[in-house]
């Protein structure tokens, strides 16, 4: 090839940048790479804008400590390679706060300083850099995690677009930079944070169930023709009852499943009153839990099955003696006292049932 043939524009191109790219000092090359991050934040602001749980549409009713956000939950959680990830009940994508560090690496102990300094005026300087990052993209935040309260304790949640900023400032800002933090986040930038939690934890926003019905829904789905014909399960006729206190707000998990107190309880109003030879004969059918119940470790569980003529009796005994005459009111009483349940609870169901009347 004759070499003084001329190169295509490409190639010259090519070359020359990587020429500039030699003679530019590291700030340059920090500056060149902050004006790229800019361009993939676009992908992701205008959606945080819309959630409510990030941004400034939450700086009226800013989350303090202690308060904690009862309607969010977390609806999806994993952990890979000591990166902590999850999604919560409205769909946010998160990262645990030493999942966080870990990313960035750096240590847990900084992340929890920039929780603890968010607020304070002048900031330190990684807290003052973060901000910052999120005001160049328009972000107002009142505090840098979601705090969801759990019967365990209170669980921190580092949503998606803070952990991006926390990122950004530790590739490019910080005084001693990370290499770490560098390559994730040229990894993880824009949509590719939000995108690859969703794909860790198996999460599609197309198929969504609230947190506080997925256990619910579960336990129905287990059900679902499971019964023999002709004959009726407890759980299915107070369907209803779970229903009413589900919209009310109370969460319905492992720990509230009213159907063993009724079916204890109306089976020996069964037993007493001789039904089986008014209505029939009672069976056994296999009853079993959601594998992450903590009761699925007895599945298949023998539960009793009742034949439909007796469908009547049940709903005015239900009606009459297990609601009317206070039963449930004493099986949530019971619960509260020990632990399993909070005090609250009682008077969503004196509101949901006007037992207070």
């Amino acid at each position: 090839m004759d070499d003084k043939h001329e190169k295509s524009p490409q190639a010259r191109g090519a070359k020359g940048g990587a020429a500039r790219a030699v003679k530019l000092t590291h700030e340059e090359k920090a500056l060149i790479a902050k004006k790229g991050a800019a361009a993939r934040w676009n992908s992701i602001t205008t959606k945080s804008k819309e959630n409510n749980a990030l941004v400034t549409a939450r700086r009226g009713n800013p989350i303090t400590p202690g308060q904690g956000t009862l309607d969010l939950q977390i609806q999806k959680q994993i952990e890979i390679d000591g990166v902590g990830m999850g999604v919560l009940s409205d769909g946010t994508a998160f990262l645990t706060g030493r999942g966080l560090a870990r990313l960035c690496g750096i240590s847990n102990p900084r992340i929890v300083e920039m929780g603890q300094d968010w607020d304070k005026s002048p900031a330190p300087a990684m807290t003052a850099g973060i901000h910052k990052i999120l005001a160049e993209r328009g972000l107002a935040i009142d505090t840098p995690y979601i705090e969801v309260k759990q019967r365990t304790g209170v669980f921190y949640a580092y949503p998606d677009i803070v952990c991006l900023a926390v990122l950004e400032y530790y590739a490019f800002d910080a005084p001693n930079r990370s290499d770490q933090a560098q390559k994730n986040f040229r990894l993880l930038a824009g949509k590719a944070l939000h995108d690859f939690i969703y794909t860790q934890v198996g999460y599609d926003p197309d198929d969504f169930i609230p947190h506080h019905w997925q256990q619910f829904h579960d336990r129905v789905s287990l059900t679902y023709n499971s019964v023999p014909k002709g004959y009726f399960i407890v759980f299915k006729e107070i369907a209803d009852m779970i229903v009413t206190l589900g919209q009310a707000g109370l969460e319905i998990d492992s720990s509230f499943v009213p159907d063993g107190s009724v079916g204890n309880i109306w089976a020996a109003h069964w037993r007493d009153n001789d039904f089986d030879s008014r209505f029939s004969a009672r069976m056994k059918w296999e009853h079993n839990y959601p594998d992450y119940f903590p009761q699925a470790k007895s599945n298949p569980q023998p539960a009793w099955c009742y034949p439909e003529a007796a469908l009547p009796e049940f709903r005015r005994w239900m009606r009459e003696s297990y609601v009317g005459g206070g039963k449930f009111s004493a099986y949530i009483s019971n619960k509260i006292r020990q632990k399993e349940l909070p005090a609250s609870f009682a008077q969503l169901v004196i509101t949901a049932y006007n037992l207070g009347d």
